[in-house]
C-alpha cells in the first residue's frame, strides 16, 4: 500500500466517524457514556476476533507482548477518558480540546520515535488547531470534564505514536484491533454496570446506534487506522483524522438540524485543507520495519 492509498483511507474513516457523531449522541438517550463505549467496543471485538485466524501465527515474544499491551492501554484509557469528559463539558469545547491531540502528536512522535518534524506537519496541524477553535467556536469556561478531555487528547496523541511503532514493526493488525477493542471493554462494562444504567432492556433500546457505532465507528474506522498507519507517519494520521470534526460538522447539520456560523465554515474549510493536504502529499510506501527477530504479517 502507497502511502497516498493510506492517507486517503484514514480521511474516509475520518468521515465515518464524523457521521458517527450524531448515532453516538442519539445513543445517550437510552445509555450512559462508559456502557455506550463498552458495547461498541465489545461488538467490535465480536466483529474483528475471527479475523484474527487469517494471520500468520508468531511465538509469543515479551516484547510484542509489551508492544501490544501498551497500544491496548493507550486506547482504551483514551475512549473513557473522552466518555467522562463529555458528563461535565460541552461538545463544543469536547471538540476543540480532543482535536488538540493534532498537536500533540507530532511533538509525541519526535520525543519517543525520533520522527522528524517537518514544517510542512507542523503548518498543518498549526492550521487544523485554528481551524478546530473557529468551528468549535471558542472555549467561554475551563473544568473538570474540560482537563479529562485534554488527558484524552494527550492519551490519543501517545496511541497513534504506539500504535504506527507496533503496526509497522510488528504487523498482525486485526490480532491488535482485537486486543484494544476487548481491553476498553473491560475497562468501561463493569462501571457501566455497577455506575451507570446498563441493563439488557436499555441496550435493546440502543441497538440501531450500537449497531452503526459498533460496525462502523469501531470496527471499521479503527481498523482502518491500525492498518493505515503501518504505511504513514502518526503526525500525518493525527492531522488527517482531526477532519473528524468537520464530517461531524455535517452530520449535525443534516440529520440533527444544527446550524454552523460563518466562521465555523471558515474553521471547517481550514481543517479540511489541511487534512487533504498532507492526505495527497504521500510518495511512496512506508517499509515496515521489524525489530528483533519481527517478520511483516
Amino acid at each position: 500500500m502507497s502511502k497516498l492509498h493510506a492517507n486517503l483511507l484514514l480521511l474516509f474513516a475520518a468521515a465515518l466517524w464524523g457521521l458517527g457523531n450524531v448515532p453516538q449522541k442519539t445513543i445517550l438517550d437510552h445509555l450512559d457514556p462508559l456502557s455506550a463505549v463498552g458495547m461498541r467496543c465489545l461488538i467490535g471485538w465480536i466483529l474483528v476476533l475471527p479475523l484474527i485466524a487469517t494471520e500468520p501465527r508468531r511465538p509469543p515474544g515479551g516484547l510484542y507482548r509489551a508492544s501490544l499491551a501498551r497500544v491496548s492501554v493507550l486506547f482504551a484509557i483514551a475512549i473513557v477518558l473522552q466518555q467522562i469528559g463529555y458528563l461535565g463539558t460541552s461538545v463544543t469545547n469536547a471538540s476543540f480540546l480532543v482535536s488538540t491531540a493534532t498537536v500533540m502528536t507530532p511533538f509525541a512522535a519526535w520525543l519517543l520515535i525520533g520522527e522528524r518534524l517537518t514544517a510542512a506537519v507542523g503548518l498543518a496541524a498549526g492550521l487544523t488547531l485554528v481551524g478546530a477553535l473557529l468551528l468549535s467556536g471558542g472555549i467561554a469556561s475551563f473544568n473538570q470534564g474540560d482537563v479529562a478531555i485534554m488527558l484524552s487528547a494527550g492519551c490519543y496523541a501517545l496511541w497513534m505514536v504506539e500504535l504506527g511503532r507496533h503496526a509497522q514493526t510488528y504487523g498482525r493488525p486485526f490480532t491488535a484491533m482485537a486486543a484494544q477493542f476487548l481491553g476498553a471493554a473491560v475497562i468501561s462494562l463493569p462501571l457501566g454496570f455497577f455506575h451507570g444504567n446498563l441493563s439488557p432492556a436499555n441496550a435493546f433500546d440502543a441497538w440501531p446506534q450500537l449497531l452503526v457505532l459498533g460496525v462502523f465507528s469501531t470496527a471499521v474506522c479503527f481498523g482502518i487506522q491500525t492498518i493505515a498507519q503501518r504505511f504513514t507517519s502518526a503526525s500525518h494520521a493525527a492531522v488527517i483524522v482531526s477532519a473528524e470534526s468537520v464530517f461531524g460538522a455535517l452530520g449535525a447539520a443534516l440529520f440533527l438540524g444544527e446550524r454552523t456560523s460563518f466562521a465555523g465554515m471558515l474553521g471547517a474549510t481550514i481543517m479540511l485543507a489541511a487534512a487533504l493536504y498532507l492526505a495527497t502529499s504521500g510518495g511512496g510506501a512506508i517499509r515496515p520495519a521489524p525489530e528483533n527477530g519481527a517478520t511483516d504479517a
